[in-house]
């Protein structure tokens, strides 16, 4: 009595007696070659990651395409230094602002000043959010501290 006790472990086509089917476009097994190789098996003597599939976006691309998905908000103050210095935010500065706050973050950036056309902004990475903003009159009088990065946008 020739019982399998769970064909879900016995390798492909060893049920049936054929051979297990070939991936399309794959080359033909060589006469005496083992019919597959496990998935992701390297072979002998092959560069470690050699029999690895190609990789697609890094991780810090992902991370830095999915936080520009997510819009900037503007602290109180920052909305009250907008107005009150007469800054100018029209979709393209926004649009610079977001992707310099997107390189930061790309970087491991936790709070950053981004410079876009002489305007300084400081930016809150992780919260996506906007803390202050300078134009370039009041630059001089003013110093960052607590920041860790500056992004020219």
């Amino acid at each position: 009595m020739s019982a399998v006790a769970n064909p879900a472990l016995t390798p492909p086509g060893a049920l049936g007696g054929q051979p297990a089917p070939r991936p399309a476009g794959a080359p033909p097994t060589p006469a005496g070659a083992p019919a597959r190789r496990a998935a992701g098996a390297a072979a002998e003597g092959a560069p470690a990651g050699a029999g690895r599939a190609p990789a697609g976006a890094s991780f810090a691309d992902s991370l830095r395409d999915a936080q520009r998905a997510e819009p900037l908000r503007f602290s109180r103050h920052a909305l009250e230094r907008v107005q009150r210095r007469g800054i100018e935010l029209g979709p393209a500065t926004l649009g610079r602002l977001q992707d310099g706050v997107g390189r930061a973050a790309g970087k491991g950036s936790r709070d950053s000043v981004v410079l876009v056309d002489g305007t300084a902004f400081v930016v809150s990475v992780s919260n996506r959010t906007v803390l202050t903003a300078v134009g370039p009159e009041h630059m001089r009088e003013h110093v960052f501290t607590n920041i860790d990065s500056a992004v020219i946008a």
